[in-house]
């Protein structure tokens, strides 16, 4: 699963789609699996081979290239996308709405153009971490850091209903889309969603400190805005971080730990992590 998710969060540019298949008659042994990436502009097998192969430190499985139909394959790929669980949340589109008991753990969200449907084990790790936030913690200002699709905003805006929410994305098609998913999840007036340059934008650095920041990015990114992050954050504060690969965990740990937080928290799941944070001082 570790050569999917590299896919899907790594590789420049991404694949339009992704889809993940166990190979059911492989017979006895480890479980072999099918990836299918699809790309709007053709992408040579070796040259995929060979990002992957650097990215992930190890050899990446061969490909192979065809040809597809000129179809939505978004609009498809929705249809086969089931409900996630994760913590207290249940995470469904439209096509299962009949199927998943309506209620404020129920989060509707599309599969688009927005990152963020808890199908990937880094959006699955932080609704994990929120829920185990949610029953311990009280808090009043939240920012979602790289927002995507808006989903980790819209959790937390269910979880705490009287804090003030904050989203904010470098990617101005991501705001519009959190904020749409906000809206039909009845939460829109509750998060302000910002396009911007993240911890630089001013109505950013107006609205905090905050006592619970979510970064659901990369590990480079996330190394890099440690200390930023610790202004951002008030004393006593959490951070949910995630969008990293296990091995790189000791890193980011190592980054956050030189600027005054603690690990409370480990979620690894599908061979990445979200990390949950505490600022001591």
């Amino acid at each position: 699963m570790q050569i999917a998710g590299a896919l899907q969060d790594l590789v420049e540019p991404p694949p339009d789609a992704l889809t993940v298949f166990e190979d059911k008659g492989s017979g006895a042994g480890e479980p072999l699996w099918r990836i299918e990436a699809y790309f709007t502009d053709a992408r040579a097998p070796q040259d995929l081979e060979s990002e992957l192969a650097s990215l992930l430190e190890e050899p990446a499985p061969p490909f192979r290239s065809a040809d597809i139909p000129d179809l939505n394959w978004v609009a498809l790929s929705q249809a086969a996308l089931p409900p996630v669980r994760a913590s207290r949340f249940a995470v469904h589109g439209s096509h299962d709405k009949g199927r998943v008991p309506q209620g404020p753990n129920a989060i509707l969200i599309e599969a688009g153009e927005a990152f963020g449907t808890a199908h990937h084990a880094t959006t699955y790790g932080c609704l994990v971490a929120l829920g185990r936030l949610a029953a311990r913690h009280q808090f009043r200002r939240i920012l979602d850091l790289g927002c995507g699709s808006g989903i980790l905003a819209i959790a937390a805006a269910r979880c705490w209903r009287r804090a003030a929410i904050h989203g904010i994305d470098i990617d101005a098609q991501s705001v519009e889309v959190a904020r749409e998913n906000a809206a039909v999840n009845g939460v829109g007036a509750r998060i302000g969603f910002r396009h911007g340059p993240g911890l630089d934008d001013p109505a950013i650095q107006r609205a905090g400190p905050f006592d619970l920041v979510l970064a659901n990015i990369l590990a480079e990114p996330l190394i890099e805005m440690a200390p930023d992050i610790r202004r951002a954050t008030a004393r006593g504060g959490s951070v949910v971080l995630s969008g990293l690969l296990t091995r790189e965990a000791p890193r980011v740990l190592a980054a956050y730990g030189a600027q005054g937080f603690v690990l409370r928290a480990h979620e690894r799941h599908d061979g990445w992590s979200a990390l949950t944070l505490v600022k001591r001082d």
